[in-house]
């Protein structure tokens, strides 16, 4: 069982890091395609264009090389068995993060191609986001003496979980008088 769960995250692990591999290249390839075709009038501001591109595409490159490095699968060469899957890169917390910037910076990539400039605007939603999380998680329980997570409207319910559908069943039978559950207490 433990190895049909290695071997799906491995299969995901290459498909996920084939896609990271292609998307090094193919948005910077779209966005010049869009811009030649329809925005090329826009090049003579080509030095602002390349300064935002390389301060939004130097952190994509940092975290696809560490996602590719860390969800690498290594198999034998010679037999081609599995031998590390790598880390699962399906996996929430920082690893989704990570792929959140860099599609984040592909969708800034190519619709500064076909829109103009103004789309990198876009890029401030990850300081945007990064600050909500922090002020949410730590500054705000520090400071206000808030709790990081909100109460839900099931935290009355949460003091007597639900019965599941067998113990249904049985307390029905039960109360119905069925002989094959007289001698077995059900909880209501």
């Amino acid at each position: 069982m433990a190895n049909a769960s290695a071997k799906r995250i491995a299969q995901q692990n290459e498909t996920t890091v084939r896609t990271l591999r292609l998307g090094l290249f193919l948005p910077t390839v779209v966005s010049l395609v869009l811009r030649l075709l329809f925005r090329w009038n826009s090049l003579s501001s080509v030095k602002f264009s390349i300064a935002i591109y390389i301060a939004a595409t130097l952190p994509a490159l940092f975290l696809s090389s560490y996602l590719i490095k860390i969800g690498t699968t290594r198999r034998d060469p010679t037999t081609g068995t599995l031998i590390s899957y790598g880390e699962d890169l399906g996996q929430a917390g920082v690893t989704e993060w990570c792929f959140d910037v860099i599609y984040i910076t592909w969708a800034c990539q190519i619709g500064s191609g076909a829109f103009g400039d103004w789309f990198w605007w876009l890029y401030m939603i990850i300081p945007v986001y990064a600050v909500f999380k922090l002020w949410t998680s730590a500054i705000s329980p520090l400071l206000l003496g808030r709790s990081s997570s909100a109460p839900t409207a099931d935290a009355a319910d949460d003091k007597e979980p639900a019965a599941s559908k067998r113990q249904e069943k049985l307390r029905k039978r039960n109360e119905r008088g069925d002989p094959r559950v007289r001698g077995v207490p059900v909880k209501k």
